[in-house]
């Protein structure tokens, strides 16, 4: 293996900048000339585009020796968490440790602060990110309707994604959608974000009736749950489930 990367779990390149090894994404493009390095904050990885026929290898034995440019850039970021047995993630607000027992069945279940499974130990991060994902699906999807029938509204389709840059949005057919890593965040600020969408049915703009009809929909603090989300979002992004 090369000095300038490791390969942590077989979850892909990583290059170590300090004490810490950040994720890197290899991308080939056909018009490329050149290396180009790009650090993806948002995502907590390193973005690498590399000529199609260029050696992978090299390419990361450059990218690795921009420790001063890669220590600037990381500096201001979160360091990414490789979910595997014995991580600590958040669920709904609440810190929940991944308990693996080869044993057990595969199926996750949740008990007294962990979500418990079995089966193989290297898909233990993407059958927990399937199992999350359907968890926001069903838990915002429910919530969607529920708040809008309070409001007298119709709501579309419902469904997840995982944007960088927004947490929900709403379209004039009334199809809502939503980061499926709100299930991360405590329920005050997932609510929030979901009042917020719900009230786009009725104000696709963001005026004084909007917000209003937010703060009523809303049975929290929407002010609150914005500035968790301000403070603290962006770290939602740095659990990297393989």
């Amino acid at each position: 293996m090369s000095s300038a990367w490791s390969d942590p779990a077989g979850d892909g390149p990583h290059i170590r900048v300090g004490e810490t090894l950040w994720p890197v994404r290899l991308v080939h493009h056909a018009r490329s000339r050149r290396y180009k390095l790009i650090f993806d904050g948002a995502r907590g990885e390193l973005r690498l585009t590399l000529p199609r026929r260029a050696s992978a290898v090299r390419a990361l034995k450059w990218a690795n020796e921009q420790q001063e440019w890669l220590s600037e850039q990381v500096g201001k970021s979160v360091a990414p968490v490789l979910v595997v047995p014995g991580t600590a993630i958040p669920y709904r607000g609440a810190d929940h440790r991944i308990d693996w027992i080869a044993g057990a069945p595969r199926a996750v279940r949740m008990a007294e602060g962990r979500l418990s499974l079995g089966g193989p130990a290297e898909t233990v991060g993407r059958r927990l990110e399937r199992w999350l994902k359907a968890q926001a699906l069903d838990l915002m999807a429910a919530e969607s309707r529920e708040i809008a029938a309070h409001a007298g509204l119709r709501v579309g389709r419902i469904g997840i994604g995982d944007p960088r840059s927004r947490w929900g949005s709403c379209t004039h057919d009334g199809d809502l959608r939503y980061s499926w890593r709100l299930i991360l965040a405590p329920d005050h600020v997932r609510r929030a974000t979901v009042a917020h969408e719900v009230a786009h049915l009725r104000h696709m703009d963001h005026g004084a009736d909007f917000h209003a009809l937010v703060d009523r929909l809303h049975d929290g603090d929407v002010g609150a749950a914005r500035a968790w989300l301000r403070r603290e979002g962006r770290g939602l992004h740095r659990y990297r489930f393989g």
